[in-house]
C-alpha cells in the first residue's frame, strides 16, 4: 500500500503546477483526499480536500480562486492543479487518504518552489 505525491518544481511568481496523489494497492475514490503543505517556518497547512462521500471540495482562504483539487478515479490519482502561484505558496506539499472509519495513509511529500 502506497500513496505517492509528485509534479512539484521551481516555479516563477504567476506559473502553475500540477500535483499528482496516485494510490497503489488500495482504491483511491474510496477515501476522502487531502493535500496539506509544510512551509520553510515547518508549519503544517491544510490545503485542500475532496470528498469520497460527494466530491465536494474544501480550499484554505489564500489559495480560494487559483488552487483546483479533482479526482481521475480511472488513474487512481488526485490532482492539485495550481494556478497563480506565490513564494508563500513554497513548501513540501503532501497527500492524505482517509477512509470513513479511519484508515489513514499518508504519501511522501514533493516540493514546491516559487522565487524568480
Amino acid at each position: 500500500v502506497q500513496l505517492q505525491a509528485s509534479g512539484g518544481g521551481l516555479v516563477q511568481p504567476g506559473g502553475s503546477l500540477r500535483l499528482s496523489c496516485v494510490a497503489s494497492g488500495f482504491t483511491l475514490d474510496d477515501y476522502h483526499i487531502g493535500w496539506f503543505r509544510r512551509t520553510p517556518r515547518n508549519e503544517r497547512e491544510g490545503v485542500s480536500c475532496i470528498s469520497s462521500i460527494d466530491g465536494s471540495t474544501y480550499y484554505r482562504e489564500s489559495v480560494k480562486g487559483r488552487f483546483s483539487i479533482s479526482r481521475d478515479n480511472a488513474k487512481n490519482t488526485v490532482y492539485l492543479q495550481m494556478n497563480g502561484l506565490k513564494p508563500e505558496d513554497t513548501a513540501v506539499y503532501s497527500c492524505n487518504a482517509v477512509s470513513p472509519i479511519g484508515i489513514n495513509y499518508w504519501g511522501k511529500g514533493t516540493l514546491v518552489t516559487v522565487s524568480s
